[in-house]
């Protein structure tokens, strides 16, 4: 399927967004927490170094994001700038980075999130101690 520059960018951002939630939900998510645990101590405690790194790929949202753009680009073949492994190889690339943006974009705003929250908590605990002592 040929498509124009426009609609090749627009499908590599929008590609990406799939891709970067399903990485980052099972490399940091509860509902992942005990898989991704046995596979932390499996890339720990296994005796190869080939099954190490297996199962550290479950673990890291860079690494995990490879194999998932990979199944993606199967199932949607798709290819930007060049028709032919050419294109797949360029694709391959760009939706691992645009992912990984997004990724780091997303923990970035957790992250104050969660700092904005504790910091609210705490300043709550003040007022309910201070309304205590009057």
């Amino acid at each position: 399927m040929l498509m124009t520059l426009n609609f090749q960018l627009i499908y590599l951002f929008v590609l990406a967004i799939p891709i970067a939630c399903i990485a980052w939900t099972i490399t940091h998510e509860e509902v992942f927490r005990e898989p991704r645990e046995f596979c932390v101590r499996k890339s720990k405690e296994c005796n190869t170094l080939l099954k190490r790194k297996f199962f550290y790929l479950f673990t890291c949202e860079y690494c995990f994001s490879h194999y998932v753009v990979l199944f993606f680009l199967i199932i949607t073949q798709y290819q930007l700038l060049y028709e032919g492994w050419r294109g797949y190889l360029i694709a391959f690339f760009a939706l691992v980075w645009i992912a990984n943006f997004y990724m780091s974009l997303f923990g970035f705003i957790r992250v104050g999130m969660k700092k904005e929250r504790v910091e609210a908590n705490i300043k709550e605990e003040e007022l309910k101690e201070i309304k205590d002592e009057l």
